[in-house]
C-alpha cells in the first residue's frame, strides 16, 4: 500500500507555508519584509500601479468626480485590497487548521465624505467607517469559523493597517 501525504488543502501549498514560518522561527530577520510600487499618472485621474512583473493595475474616478470611469478608483482599490488580505488570511489560517474551504466571499464597503477631498472644508479625508462581511461556505463547525476569523481578523496585515495609525512619509523629490 502506497501512502501518498496531502500537500495542498483549499489550493494552498501547505510545505511551502510550513517552510516560510520554519525558516522565520529559525532566523527571525526574514520575517521584516518591504514590499514596492510604482505608480504612473496616464492624464486627467488615470494612473496605473506597476508591481513585481504583473500587469499594471489601472486607477480611475468615476464620471461623477470627474474621471472616465474606465478603473476602479483608489478607495475601491483600498477595499479590495482589504478583502483580498482577509482571502488570504482565511485559506492560509484554514489550511492550517486542517478546515477545507468550498467557498469564502467577502462584501465591502467604506463611508467617505468628499467635503475635504474637495478642498470645501478642513477634515478627514478618508474612510470614516469600513464594514466587511464574511459568508463562508465550510463543513467546520461554527465554532472552529467563529475561531478561525478572530484569527484572521487579528493578523491581518491590511487589516492591521487600516485600524491603526501608521507613520505615513510623503516626499516631493
Amino acid at each position: 500500500m502506497t501512502h501518498t501525504a496531502t500537500t495542498h488543502l483549499n489550493d494552498v501549498d501547505i510545505a511551502a507555508v510550513a517552510s516560510l514560518a520554519a525558516a522565520i522561527v529559525d532566523d527571525g530577520d526574514r520575517a521584516a519584509t518591504t514590499w514596492n510600487a510604482t505608480v504612473r499618472w496616464n492624464g486627467g485621474f488615470r494612473s496605473h500601479a506597476a508591481i513585481r512583473e504583473f500587469a499594471p493595475i489601472a486607477s480611475d474616478e468615476p464620471a461623477g468626480l470627474g474621471g472616465t470611469d474606465s478603473a476602479p478608483n483608489p478607495v475601491e482599490q483600498l477595499l479590495g485590497a482589504l478583502g483580498n488580505c482577509l482571502a488570504v488570511g482565511y485559506a492560509a489560517n484554514a489550511t492550517a487548521a486542517g478546515i477545507e474551504l468550498q467557498d469564502v466571499f467577502i462584501e465591502l464597503s467604506g463611508d467617505l465624505d468628499l467635503h475635504a477631498f474637495l478642498g470645501l472644508r478642513d477634515g478627514h479625508a478618508g474612510f470614516g467607517a469600513i464594514r466587511a462581511e464574511v459568508r463562508i461556505d465550510s463543513d467546520a463547525t461554527a465554532d472552529q469559523l467563529a475561531e478561525l476569523h478572530a484569527k484572521v481578523t487579528s493578523t491581518s496585515p491590511v487589516g492591521h493597517t487600516l485600524a491603526h495609525e501608521i507613520p505615513l512619509a510623503i516626499t516631493l523629490t
